[in-house]
């Protein structure tokens, strides 16, 4: 692999408080160099960016690449192999966006498709962000990741196939939890709610009790694998926390006294905030919430006052926030509006910027990556302006690097 000599630009090393001119030098997919003035070896590539910023390449905490609107029976529309199909040119999205890592949270399929993609995106036979997954949504009957709640009484008997991963009870949990990480899981991932993306159960409801979340988690720390639950309200993401989670999904309900409960604990949150705030922000007549259930514009008005409180707490935490958008919810090729989104609430550029590298990568306990320093893996992204005074140029990313290969750019 040739040498990479970056040169021109301002880098931010996904840490400090901001971006200084320097040059990275990548050897052998890694970062070899970086200092104020490098000499590029005979053979390598110079990659000029001046004004653009540098960065490491963004990760998405939370997305599902094979999941697309609208959800429901849609979801058993397909097959397995032709779900992964459709997955591709996401995958290639997400690239092109900036974002080299992502971590799956569930495909919405019987099946573990989203295994193999991983395996194939790592030896390059699929182009992409590097998966980090959780193939599918642990759930109670009834609860947010039971799909079968999309059909009507008559057919629940044929419901199976929409139930994914229901388990009910100690037992059943513990098979499950082991069936996934015998299927190759890198996460566990658990519905501690109720959702709005569902017709039979409430965000802020908890729908496992902590003696289930208990065995869930010391099941799944047993084998040395994480775990992360869908949780909005508080008493779900308290039982979580108790139990020993790593990381929160979404949490647009949390109090102050959840919050400061997660901070003792070192709990991190991944709050997908573009996705859910979108719709409490939106008025009853507006046009795009025209396609959205009545269900879940029942749960939208309930909750609108509580989600836009939340976000302002959460802004003013102290909790660890890793980015995360949930795309797949909607447009996949929009995640990366969710660093405008998290902006808007209160949270500073700099926080938000963090929350997709250093700190992600120390969520996903990815030590080689999520900042641009010696001796890591070469995830480098840039984009022109300066990010960490106007966010919105986080859309505008046009030079991709992921593992010292230049995917989108000069010299792509």
């Amino acid at each position: 692999m040739a040498a990479t000599l970056i040169t021109g630009a301002n880098v931010w090393d996904g840490v400090s408080a901001s971006a200084t001119p320097r040059h990275v030098l990548v050897v052998d997919g890694r970062i070899r160099r970086v200092g104020d003035a490098l000499e590029a070896p005979a053979d390598a590539r110079v990659v000029d960016l001046s004004g653009h910023t540098v960065t490491p390449g963004f990760i998405d905490c939370h997305t599902h690449v094979m999941v697309a609107p609208p959800l429901g029976p849609h979801l058993a529309a397909r097959s397995s192999t032709a779900k992964a199909l459709m997955s591709l040119p996401v995958l290639r999205a997400l690239l092109s966006n900036g974002f080299t890592t992502i971590r799956d949270l569930g495909c919405g399929d019987v099946d573990y498709p989203t295994i193999d993609l991983r395996d194939a995106v790592a030896a390059r036979l699929v182009e992409g962000p590097r998966m980090v997954v959780a193939p599918h949504m642990i759930s109670a009957r009834g609860g947010h990741g039971d799909f079968s709640g999309f059909l009507a009484d008559e057919y629940q008997g044929d419901a199976r196939p929409l139930q994914l991963a229901a388990a009910d009870g100690g037992d059943e949990i513990r098979s499950r939890v082991r069936q996934e990480i015998r299927a190759g899981a890198d996460w566990i991932k658990f519905a501690a709610t109720g959702g709005f993306a569902s017709p039979s159960d409430d965000p802020g409801h908890a729908t496992y009790s902590q003696e289930e979340i208990d065995v869930l988690v010391a099941t799944a720390t047993d084998l040395d694998i994480p775990v992360t639950p869908h949780s909005y309200g508080d008493e779900g993401i308290q039982r979580a926390v108790r139990a020993g989670v790593r990381s929160i999904e979404h949490g647009n309900l949390a109090s102050a006294e959840t919050l400061r409960m997660m901070e003792d604990a070192g709990v991190f949150m991944v709050p997908t905030q573009y996705a859910i705030l979108s719709g409490a922000r939106r008025g009853e007549d507006d046009p795009l919430l025209a396609g959205v259930p009545e269900y879940a514009l029942r749960k939208f008005r309930k909750y609108r006052g509580p989600l836009l409180d939340a976000a302002e707490r959460l802004a003013a935490s102290n909790v660890r926030i890793a980015f995360g958008t949930d795309a797949g919810m909607f447009p996949h090729h929009e995640n990366w509006r969710e660093f405008p989104a998290m902006v808007s609430t209160g949270i500073s550029p700099l926080r938000a910027l963090q929350a997709a590298t250093s700190v992600a990568a120390e969520l996903l306990r990815l030590d080689d990556l999520g900042v641009i320093a010696e001796g890591k893996i070469a995830d480098v992204i840039a984009m022109p302006g300066d990010p960490l005074a106007d966010i919105e140029v986080t859309g505008q990313v046009d030079f991709v690097m992921k593992d010292g290969v230049i995917y989108k750019g000069k010299a792509a």
